[in-house]
């Protein structure tokens, strides 16, 4: 299979921080959500799982409960009754030191990134007791080398990224973990403004779209997408991978006809008046997902402390970003050159979901771009369908085994539930794409049911 690669000319900036006790509005509001330290996160952590452990997974009675007595007192009222401090510092004590607080994490320029970006400027790294470098790289081809390398201790990627590297597609083989999703949703299909009369793909033959990776969503999704509406994408369209900066520079030279890209630069295409907004992912397959959070197997199973510092770092912002109140606050947040380089109404425009979509129309979709850390094992199920399908993995696959081992669902259930937040109580579920169901017990089955596909 051939996919040609654009250029690749990006440069990491100067890392910009806020410093130490800034009071700013942002690092005000997040000092009063965040927790103040990785003791304290603990604390709560604990008094969660005793009040879970009250009331199972009760939501409602929970917070009955705490309505009628408030959260201090019903806490005060448990340690009445229930060794709280001795609990505390047990797990402290069994918790141990980080075995490293110096950590470099790479992250491609775009909002699917937001979690891992905003993490630093606005403090959950530090609240969970580590020093992170987020550093800007050039491109998914560079974030999966240097996590290979060992250069990165962990990265922003593809979700598809570690399936593909764990089997060694691509790449050398290496076990890679997936703990948490960054984002769902959050692309798009964006057309050349010469192209508004092709709205129906049956009219995109012999047209050249953008993708910013193979091992990708992006590529899954727009292969699936033209092959539902009869097209082949390896015979009848040409796809490139491009950076997902130079997207839209390819795009003004007509070098791209479309792409299927991440955000900003789907928005960034209208901004500049040159695409518009065919269609939303979200629109093909609501909730899939996108970016995630990776490292090497080695990094959990040899610094089990400090990675299960930075995985709570890591969710704790993913769960901030994916209130809505807080979009405008994290736009600003990450719209600086060391980090996206990009005008904050462009992002504010992906974050909030009130967009001109380049036809005219100014758009409410408030889940245009959403953020959910648990990694379903059946959306890598899905992902490893794909793979097989356009000729990318051959043979007998484990589809279940690679996904349990690469998506750690269980390790991201702890997290969310020790940090108070409701996580899914299974790994698997059906999923509906394009109308259609795929269910992850029957993973060969679905393939058989496509007419086009080199693994069909």
């Amino acid at each position: 299979m051939t996919i040609r690669a654009l250029g690749d000319p990006f440069s990491a900036q100067t890392d910009l921080r806020h410093g130490a006790g800034c009071a700013c509005t942002r690092c005000a509001t997040v000092a009063q959500t965040a927790p103040a330290s990785t003791e304290a996160m603990i604390e709560r952590a604990v008094e969660s799982a005793i009040v879970r452990s009250v009331f199972g997974h009760s939501d409602v009675s929970r917070r009955s409960f705490m309505g009628m007595l408030g959260g201090g007192t019903m806490a005060a009222a448990l340690a009445s009754v229930l060794p709280l401090d001795q609990a505390k510092a047990a797990v402290l004590d069994a918790m141990g030191p980080l075995e490293k607080t110096n950590l470099n994490i790479g992250f491609v320029a775009i909002t699917c990134a937001t979690p891992i970006i905003m993490a630093e400027p606005m403090g959950f790294y530090a609240r969970h007791g580590l020093d992170v470098s987020v550093i800007k790289t050039a491109g998914w081809a560079v974030a999966r080398d240097k996590s290979l390398s060992g250069e990165y201790d962990a990265s922003h990627m593809l979700t598809p990224m570690p399936l593909a590297m764990t089997m060694g597609a691509g790449s050398t083989a290496q076990p890679f973990i997936m703990p948490a999703v960054e984002n769902i949703n959050g692309q798009a299909i964006v057309l050349s403004n010469d192209h508004m009369d092709k709205r129906d793909p049956k009219q995109w033959k012999g047209l050249t779209f953008g993708v910013p990776f193979e091992y990708s969503m992006h590529n899954f999704l727009l292969r699936y997408y033209v092959a539902e509406h009869g097209l082949d994408p390896d015979r009848d369209i040409q796809i490139r991978v491009v950076p997902p900066p130079d997207m839209v520079a390819n795009l003004r030279a007509g070098n791209l006809d479309g792409f299927l890209s991440p955000d900003p630069f789907n928005q960034r295409a209208v901004w500049e008046g040159i695409g518009f907004i065919h269609l939303l992912t979200k629109d093909l397959w609501e909730g899939h997902p996108c970016c995630a959070f990776a490292a090497p197997a080695r990094f959990a199973t040899e610094m089990p402390n400090t990675y299960g510092a930075l995985l709570r770092a890591i969710i704790d912002a993913t769960q901030y970003a994916s209130d809505p109140a807080n979009r405008s606050e994290i736009a600003q947040a990450i719209a600086p050159a060391n980090y996206l380089n990009q005008p904050v109404p462009v992002i504010e425009q992906v974050l909030t979901g009130t967009f001109a979509d380049g036809l005219g129309e100014v758009r409410q979709v408030p889940d245009r771009i959403d953020f959910d850390p648990f990694p379903w094992q059946s959306m890598g199920v899905w992902i490893l369908t794909q793979m097989k399908r356009w000729g990318y993995i051959d043979g007998d696959v484990d589809y279940r085994g690679i996904a349990e081992q690469v998506y750690l669902a269980t390790d991201a259930r702890s997290v969310m539930q020790d940090l108070g937040y409701d996580a899914p109580a299974e790994n698997y579920k059906s999923h509906q794409i394009m109308g259609k169901t795929f269910d992850p017990a029957d993973p060969e089955g679905y393939l058989a049911s496509f007419a086009i596909g080199r693994g069909a």
